[in-house]
């Protein structure tokens, strides 16, 4: 770990002011970074692929918005240093949108779930090894030095959302559940204070991979926003892995069906494990409107998700895995009491 400088900020716009120096700069390179539950920040650090001059700690911040919990009929807002465990812990939040909790309860372990803020989560990068390890060409941490993945061991990289320069997986579960409900995000930065969309946060690789997200310098999460209808209650988080827990996906999905009878009036569907970013599996959500949910039509869903998929030589088989659990999780969500 290359030496640092450390300091804390009480407010937002403290924090936001210390920075916001590097205009051109990719937030995941600035010389100054943003730390909260640090889980992910000190882990890249150590490895050598996080090399910031200066980290500013946000956990000191007095504005109690972003460490509370709000609950309203129907939005439910978040502050971004909420913990993980307290979502997962929320009776109402598990009671109005099971999904939302159970994609924090089946990420890491419950002592990490204690310090990750639900901010740094989202913003999470990738655990692709040809990123972690220095030694290897990675387009997202060294730009123009080429993809080892492509040609290497892929077993684990994405099958949806890739390009000829990367085809890292995004390994978060807590976002498959909040671009499946269409989230917002509110950001403050030195131009003042936005939302956007959650699906608008994440970038496809393309040609630049090393810009993961549309984050402008200096700029920090304050907030994530979500509209939880009635009908969310019918809603779980699904994830396949090589163990059972501790364990990054292989497939997951994040589900929500509003039934009438046996129709489908509305699905909400996010993959997880399969794509190089949060991905909303539109297409299957239309596949199903309007139609009976039976084991055929969640098959024609599955069918739809994965068209564009494009495989690599290791991870061919995520692409029947993800439609096999995606089938499995709208039939379970179709059989739920609630």
């Amino acid at each position: 770990m290359l030496p640092f400088s450390y300091q804390t900020a009480r407010d937002v716009g403290r924090a936001i002011a210390e920075a916001s120096e590097a205009k051109e700069t990719p937030p995941t390179a600035a010389p100054s970074q943003f730390i909260a539950g640090g889980t992910n920040m000190s882990d890249y650090m150590r490895l050598g692929v996080n090399r910031p001059s200066r980290l500013v700690d946000i956990n000191c911040i007095e504005d109690r918005s972003l460490k509370t919990i709000e609950i309203g009929d129907p939005d439910i807002r978040l502050g971004a240093l909420v913990r993980m465990s307290e979502v997962e812990d929320h009776p109402e939040i598990n009671r109005r949108c099971p999904m939302l909790a159970e994609s924090l309860k089946l990420a890491a372990s419950r002592q990490i779930r204690n310090m990750a803020s639900l901010g740094g989560n989202v913003l999470q990068r990738t655990r692709c090894e040809y990123f972690r390890e220095i030694s290897w060409p990675c387009n997202k941490r060294d730009p123009g030095s080429g993809c080892a993945a492509i040609e290497g061991f892929n077993r684990q990289h994405a099958v949806l959302g890739t390009s000829d320069s990367c085809i890292a997986t995004y390994h978060g579960d807590f976002a498959q559940a909040l671009i499946a409900l269409d989230a917002s995000v509110d950001i403050s930065g030195q131009s003042g204070r936005r939302r956007i969309r959650f699906a608008e946060l994440h970038r496809q690789p393309g040609d630049r991979p090393d810009v993961e997200t549309t984050l402008r310098p200096g700029e920090i999460i304050t907030a994530i926003a979500v509209n939880v209808p009635a009908w969310a209650a019918r809603s779980r988080y699904l994830k396949i892995r090589d163990r059972q827990s501790y364990a990054f996906a292989l497939a997951s999905i994040a589900v929500a069906i509003n039934l009438d009878g046996d129709i489908v009036r509305d699905a909400r569907i996010g993959l997880g494990g399969l794509a190089t970013v949060p991905w909303r599996a539109t297409a299957a959500e239309e596949a199903l409107r309007n139609k009976p949910l039976t084991e055929e039509s969640a098959s024609i869903a599955a069918q739809a998700a994965f068209a564009d998929a494009r495989p690599r030589e290791h991870n061919a088989f995520k692409i029947e895995l993800g439609k096999q659990t995606l089938i499995r999780a709208l039939l379970e969500v179709r059989d739920m009491r609630i």
